[in-house]
């Protein structure tokens, strides 16, 4: 083979990889094909990393061998042995790996171009990019992957002159940046301090930043990761590193403001609002505890067997408890009796974007039972029962009818439309953003108290004798 079919055959696979990347995140679009284009991106992923194996004439492959297989081992315990509850976590630690791996590749390269003295300065620039994003990346998602797992504290750690202080951070950083573009070389202790200063500005970035904003913080770092790879790739002249991190950057963005809209927020305002503080037991807006009505399980099912029509609205209380399988069950019986079952899908649901559908599928739920909020809100209004499985703020009125709630605004899914409300929680507790749910004191709203799963199985029994 000649040198230019060598090159030919190389730029062909990347070519291959990049279609399978684009094809496999459209497919990605909806729950019904989202299997298969997660299996064409492995692939797209598999022949990107053994061309560049070929492409860089890597020849030791003992650390490269040893590295696939140790990996490997750990990706398949993580995906048997990791919660459902646990994946937003998880999520938020691959962005952190993404973005560590990019800013240890680029300072690798740094590294040794500045000891050869051949570093060009439009390679310097994408070096230092790729660091500084990578860097804050990594530090930004362990601290939000620890308010996740709980580690740290959910609420809003601030602190006087918070954002100067960044901004402080962040123009050094660009500063030192441009002296290294301009002279790398012998300057590799500004580099570590380029590098440093990033670290820290990710923590300083999602320490004031509460627990209920996590899914959005998540999403914009999946975003960072991507456009921290696109910059190595820039500095390591890789053309299929380039073009993934592009794709994980945009499709990450685009993320990012499908929720910050779901949420009716700016990013600025998730990102520099300290909003999001977490909460328990709480009281109504004149200090006054409210009544509310709680019901037996005998109750609830008979509101749900002799109904005509029923939308579940899961939430995160639901992948808590693990009761996916349970109440694929029970919308099967009710299915059986000749009730119109759906699911409400908000977009911001659970801890991380897609949550309930992933949880769902998990379940084996038909996806065209599964409605997203703008097609399903006018539903609730001729709905018999809204079955809300412990999601919180999502179905919160305040959200809509209290100017002065911190949610105001937001798009909710409207369960309170329904003719009649169960809620099954453990308590009367707040949701992750801290504030109490109007949803839960209304009239026609009933409370079921206990563990999702056990609640809902003990659903399944009552109307099994109906």
């Amino acid at each position: 083979m000649s040198d230019q079919d060598y090159v030919n055959l190389i730029n062909g696979s990347y070519v291959v990889a990049a279609v399978l990347f684009i094809v496999g995140l459209m497919l990605l679009r909806t729950p019904a094909t989202a299997r298969y284009g997660n299996r064409l991106a492995a692939l797209a992923m598999l022949i990107a990393a053994g061309v560049t194996l070929l492409d860089r004439n890597i020849i030791e492959f003992e650390f490269i061998i040893g590295g696939v297989i140790v990996g490997s081992v750990i990706g398949v315990v993580l995906a048997r042995t990791v919660k459902m509850t646990a994946m937003p976590q998880m999520v938020a630690v691959f962005n952190a790996f993404g973005g560590g791996a990019s800013a240890l590749l680029a300072g690798s390269e740094f590294i040794r171009l500045a000891n050869a003295g051949e570093v060009r300065e439009d390679v310097a620039a994408t070096i230092m990019l790729a660091t500084a994003i990578g860097a804050l990346t990594l530090t930004g998602s362990l601290v939000a992957a620890g308010k996740l797992m709980g580690w740290v504290t959910q609420n809003p750690i601030i602190f006087p002159l918070r954002n100067v202080v960044s901004a402080l951070i962040g123009v050094l950083i660009v500063a030192i940046g441009v002296i290294l573009v301009v002279d790398p070389i012998d300057n590799q202790l500004a580099f570590a301090a380029l590098a440093g200063l990033a670290l820290l500005l990710g923590v300083l970035l999602v320490t004031p930043i509460g627990g209920a904003d996590m899914p959005v913080v998540v999403a914009l770092f999946n975003s960072y990761s991507g456009l921290a790879g696109a910059a190595t790739g820039f500095a390591l002249e890789n053309n299929i590193l380039i073009i993934a991190g592009a794709l994980v950057g945009a499709s990450g963005l685009i993320l990012t403001r499908i929720m910050t809209r779901a949420m009716n927020r700016s990013l600025a305002n998730v990102m520099f609002g300290g909003f999001g503080a977490s909460g328990t037991e709480v009281a109504d807006v004149d200090g006054e505890v409210r009544p509310y009505r709680s019901v037996q399980p005998q109750d609830a099912a008979l509101m749900l067997g002799y109904a005509g029509s029923v939308i579940f609205v899961p939430g995160y209380g639901l992948a808590v408890a693990q009761a996916q399988h349970e109440l694929r069950t029970l919308a099967d019986m009710l299915q059986a009796r000749g009730v119109d079952v759906k699911y409400a899908i908000h977009p911001v649901a659970g801890r991380m974007p897609g949550h309930m559908n992933v949880l769902l599928a998990e379940a084996d739920v038909p996806y065209d039972q599964l409605y997203d909020l703008d097609h399903i809100n006018r539903d609730f209004d001729q709905a018999d029962v809204a079955l809300v499985v412990g999601a919180n703020d999502v179905v919160n009125p305040a959200a809509r009818d209290r100017e002065g709630s911190p949610i105001y605004g937001m798009p909710i899914l409207n369960a309170d439309h329904a003719k009649s409300v169960i809620v099954l929680k453990r308590s009367m507790a707040s949701g992750f953003a801290g504030i109490d749910n109007d949803l839960f004191y209304l009239d026609r709203t009933s409370m079921l108290f206990g563990d999702a799963k056990k609640s809902v199985a003990s659903l399944v029994s009552e109307i099994e004798d109906l």
